[in-house]
Order: C-alpha cells, then sequence, then structure tokens
C-alpha cells in the first residue's frame, strides 16, 4: 500500500536520505559490505597486488562480478539464459579481475554461512574449472555443465513468472500506478518534464516496441514515473521507474516497467590502448552487449537532465540469484558454475588461439597442495582481511552516527 503523503521523499531530501540508506545496508553484514563496495576493491587493487595477477587477453569485464550480479535475464524473444546482470563498471580490461571479484563475494558469502576455511579452498579450485572449462569449449557457444540446486531453483522461479509477479513485488499491486512511499519518490518538474520529453523520442520508443509480442509502431503512453530508491553502491545516482501503457493495454502484458539509471565513470581499471565509448551510459551498453547479449539487446544510452544514463526494461524473468545461506555443497557447486558463466562471457569475446592462451596463462603458478592459482588464493586472502577491517570501521562509524 502507498504511504501516506506526509512521508513521501521530496527531491531536496533525497541525498541524506540515500546516503543513510546506503550505510544502513553496508552495515547489516560483511557480504553486504562486499557487494555493496566496489571503490574498496579496486583501490586494494592499486595498491601493489596487481604486479603478481597476469595480464590476461583485453575484453570486456564485468568490473563488478560479485555473486549477486549474476541470475536469470530474459531476451526480446522471451527465452531465459543465466547472464551478468549489472554492467554498470563494465570496462575493457583484465578479465583476472572478474575472478578475483567473484572469488571475494563467494569466499565472503561462505563466511557468512559459517562455512569452514577448507570449502573456501575448494570453492576456488572449482572456480578454476568451470571458468577454464568455459574457455576451453571449441564454439563461443554455452556449455556450463550441470546447474546447482540454488541456481535451479532460480531458474524454475523466472521461468513461470509473469506481468503479475512484477506487478505485485515492485509496485505492490497489479494497477497501473507507481505506489509512492518507501522505495518511489515524487519526482521534481524538470524531472516530470524530461520523462515526456525523453518517451516522445523514436528511438526510445523502439526500445519498448522491440520485445516479440509488441507490434513496431504500438501506442506508448506514460502512466506513473517516480524516483526509485534501488540497490546500494549506486545510491546517489539518478534513478528513475517509468510505467508505461503499449498499445490497447487491454491486459498485463501490455504494461511496460522501465528503469533510467545513470551511468558514471567506472572504478574498474583500462586496458592500456582500448577503445571504448567516451559516454559512459555507452559504455555500458557496449559492454552489456558482449558479456550479456540478452540484457544489452534490451539496453540504449541517452540523456537526462544532461547526465549520462541508460534504459532498459524490466521483465519478470530477471531475477537476482541469492546465495547468502548455503551448505558446503552448494557454495562448492555454485563457485564452479558462476565461474562458468563469467568464463563464457569472456571466451565470447576471443577468437580459439587468445582463449587457450589465457587457459595456459591461468595453468601456470599452481600451488602443489591447492589446484588453484596462487595470486587467487593470496589476493582473496588479502582482500578478505583488508574488507573486514573496512567492514568493522564502517559499522563503527554507522554506530556512532546513530547514537
Amino acid at each position: 500500500m502507498a504511504k501516506e503523503a506526509t512521508s513521501f521523499k521530496r527531491p531536496a531530501d533525497r541525498r541524506r536520505i540515500l546516503s543513510e540508506t546506503q550505510s544502513l545496508k553496508m552495515a547489516r553484514s560483511a557480504h553486504a559490505y562486499v557487494r555493496g563496495n566496489t571503490l574498496q576493491f579496486y583501490r586494494w587493487l592499486r595498491r601493489g597486488p596487481a604486479r603478481s595477477i597476469p595480464h590476461g587477453p583485453a575484453v570486456w569485464i564485468c568490473g563488478d562480478c560479485h555473486a549477486g550480479n549474476i541470475g536469470p535475464v530474459a531476451n526480446a524473444d522471451g527465452d531465459i539464459d543465466i547472464e551478468i546482470r549489472d554492467l554498470d563498471q563494465t570496462v575493457i580490461g583484465n578479465p583476472a579481475h572478474d575472478l578475483i571479484r567473484l572469488a571475494l563475494s563467494l569466499c565472503t558469502a561462505a563466511r557468512g554461512s559459517d562455512l569452514p576455511g577448507v570449502t573456501a579452498a575448494k570453492m576456488l579450485e572449482q572456480m578454476m574449472v568451470g571458468y577454464q572449462q568455459a574457455l576451453g569449449v571449441q564454439s563461443r557457444t554455452r556449455s556450463l555443465g550441470p546447474k546447482p540446486e540454488s541456481v535451479r531453483v532460480v531458474m524454475r522461479q523466472a521461468l513461470a513468472r509473469t506481468w503479475k509477479h512484477l506487478a505485485k513485488e515492485r509496485l505492490e499491486d497489479v494497477r497501473p500506478t507507481l505506489p509512492l512511499g518507501e522505495h518511489f519518490w515524487p519526482l521534481a518538474k524538470p524531472e516530470k518534464k524530461e520523462i515526456k520529453r525523453l518517451f516522445k523520442d523514436q528511438s526510445v520508443r523502439r526500445l519498448v516496441t522491440s520485445l516479440k509480442f509488441r507490434k513496431d509502431g504500438s501506442r506508448i503512453e506514460v502512466l506513473d514515473a517516480a524516483y526509485w530508491m534501488k540497490g546500494c553502491s549506486s545510491l546517489g545516482r539518478l534513478r528513475y521507474a517509468v510505467l508505461l501503457a503499449v498499445g490497447k493495454a487491454s491486459d498485463h502484458d501490455d504494461f511496460c516497467l522501465i528503469d533510467i539509471k545513470e551511468a558514471i565513470a567506472a572504478a574498474a581499471p583500462r586496458a592500456r590502448y582500448s577503445s571504448m565509448p567516451r559516454d559512459n551510459a555507452q559504455r555500458v551498453v557496449a559492454g552489456a552487449r558482449q558479456l550479456s547479449p540478452y540484457l544489452g539487446e534490451r539496453m540504449m544510452a541517452t540523456g537526462f537532465l544532461n547526465r549520462s544514463v541508460f534504459l532498459r526494461e524490466l521483465l519478470p524473468q530477471d531475477l537476482k540469484l541469492e546465495i547468502d545461506q548455503l551448505t558446503r555443497d552448494e557454495a562448492v557447486a555454485a563457485a564452479r558454475y558462476l565461474a562458468a558463466v563469467i568464463g563464457t562471457a569472456h571466451a565470447r569475446q576471443l577468437e580459439a588461439t587468445a582463449r587457450a592462451r589465457w587457459r595456459r596463462t591461468l595453468d601456470r603458478n599452481r600451488s602443489r597442495r591447492l589446484d588453484a592459482p596462487s595470486w587467487l588464493w593470496s589476493s582473496v586472502i588479502d582482500l578478505m582481511m583488508s574488507h573486514e577491517a573496512a567492514y568493522l570501521e564502517h559499522c563503527r562509524r554507522y554506530a556512532l552516527a546513530m547514537s
């Protein structure tokens, strides 16, 4: 239900509320802190460990490859696959950075599930198995092996979802309105005017009608729009939800929810001499089309109030893979499978010889006692220590601010 008007967030109050919300989310657990603090990861990378990390081929990487950024994604034809879901930090860079970021996320989740350290070692071993198997396929088609139970569960959920599920989850009702309250806030006058202008643009209208069941040139009407308080690391950027009616709007499939998100400069280091779009939203869309084709084909870059933003339609099948609580077997299986998803995204951009060369590089520096590269193991240990200290300091500051 929508909250009383007195609880609606004024545009002037946004920055303070978003900052407080971000601090709260990151204080909830060490895993939440890791997921919400990409900058901490790249500050660690700049301190010096990069010298021991292998230099992989220059490809588009996610740049923020924690486990929560991977999950089911639908394409314009309604097919579903497991892909990277968040490409805000994508750059042409070193694929080893995606492996380290994923390993840190998985090991932090394992600690949060009270799993022993030996499980973390097994996870890293299986990560490399899954990643290198994805690099070794003879074609660029997907070959990820059996899905772990945590992935099968979320895939079954994605396959069964319809607009009604998305509406209940995001809108709190199937009625065509955005409920102002905790997550959706009123727009300022310039924002309302800009949204009207944006959805008169023909390229934006073509994006909306690109789904298979919609006709080109269908009537598109903006039913409602609001500022959207969503995410964690991206809190503080421009973020809007726009509810559209497409065609006659005679049933629920003719409604559509558009996510508008500001793109800012990536923290992830770029490969030297790489050629990428200078505009940040165009960079995000270009990376998405390489790493996550199902998602990338549903995105476009544009401008909004002199800011760089990208748009995508949210589909009912787009779900986050939650792995906060894991058993030992689930943790090991998830590590192998998620690394294979990343390996497939990287391998898609490489010819066979480049994939083979990268696999040979990864085979070096193996320990006799641990079937994973020493640089990955030592990186995760160092990162776990630095993030744990930073997390506790964050909690201390948060507690002092709340007292």
